[in-house]
């Protein structure tokens, strides 16, 4: 055997080794490594003692927080406290009249620089608006005006969806909200933001939505369903689904292995668990978060 014979025998019998060892070694499992938390689960407590709340969810592990307003801070003091307390904030959530307003925008986007959030998403459409005729079209219109808006401060737009957005609409041609939006916008000027337990209450399967759309949720909700609504040609309440609300994990109907296993399908960089009613706000971060920390998929 030659010198090189004998150097490629064994080179290519450690790779043969290898490959058996790696074979039969089971795959790692998937987990999620930044655990973070919508800001909305602490409303009331942030609005009596903003940087002790702050200070409350670090220390239960979080590491990234969402913001739904600044309760009177300026850019500058948010990112101070954050910055206190080894946090980062990727995104906030903002108005649709916000959103739809080109000044008012412009204000948002250079608070979120200052900040250093990374995604703004508009979380809510009032009902008297959102139930005008063609509404979700002209919303489609709307966001790529303010992804582009957007692009040009390097931050991402996104878009939030409750259970709303999943039923058909008459004036969309039988389509859903969510597949006009998806359809229409510009996909690299609009994301979504997927609320996984608010997709639940609509009785749809947001692992469809990953395969349908890849790469369009960088951003998920994570909370808990007790119980998935029945059937019906018109969104339940939102009332009606609050109560159903629990800590993820816990007495809770929603698949989290097979849902977060198509994570990458998905395109999800950052996880926030919320509770929209809690009764103890502290308490039920504290349950989502050893649950959703410790789950691997």
């Amino acid at each position: 055997m030659t010198t090189i014979d004998r150097r490629t025998f064994i080179e290519t019998s450690i790779g043969a080794m290898g490959a058996a060892v790696l074979a039969a070694r089971p795959a790692m499992a998937d987990s999620i490594t930044k655990v973070g938390m919508q800001l909305y689960t602490v409303r009331t407590e942030l609005e009596k003692d903003f940087d002790g709340t702050l200070a409350k969810v670090a220390a239960i592990g979080y590491k990234e927080v969402e913001f739904a307003g600044y309760f009177g801070r300026t850019p500058q003091q948010v990112k101070a406290a954050l910055q206190k307390h080894g946090l980062s904030a990727p995104s906030a959530h903002i108005d649709y009249p916000t959103v739809s307003d080109a000044g008012k925008w412009a204000t948002a986007l250079d608070a979120a620089k200052v900040i250093g959030h990374e995604y703004l998403v508009n979380a809510w459409v009032d009902e008297a608006l959102r139930n005008q005729p063609d509404f979700w079209k002209r919303a489609a219109g709307t966001y790529n005006i303010a992804g582009r808006a957007a692009a040009a401060h390097g931050i991402q737009f996104c878009y939030h969806n409750h259970n709303f957005e999943f039923y058909p609409r008459q004036d969309a041609g039988g389509q859903l909200p969510m597949d006009v939006l998806l359809e229409t916008c510009d996909p690299k000027l609009v994301k979504i933001e997927m609320d996984l337990c608010w997709i639940a209450a609509a009785g749809k399967d947001p692992v469809a939505y990953f395969r349908k759309y890849p790469g369009r949720f960088p951003l998920v909700h994570v909370k808990g369903l007790r119980r998935v609504p029945p059937a019906s040609a018109d969104p339940t309440p939102i009332a009606e689904v609050l109560p159903e609300i629990t800590d993820v994990g816990h007495d809770d109907v929603i698949d989290w292995k097979r849902i977060f296993a198509g994570a990458k399908l998905a395109g999800i960089a950052h996880y926030f668990v919320e509770h929209d009613v809690p009764k103890d706000a502290f308490a039920s971060l504290k349950a989502s978060y050893e649950y959703v920390s410790r789950l691997r998929f």
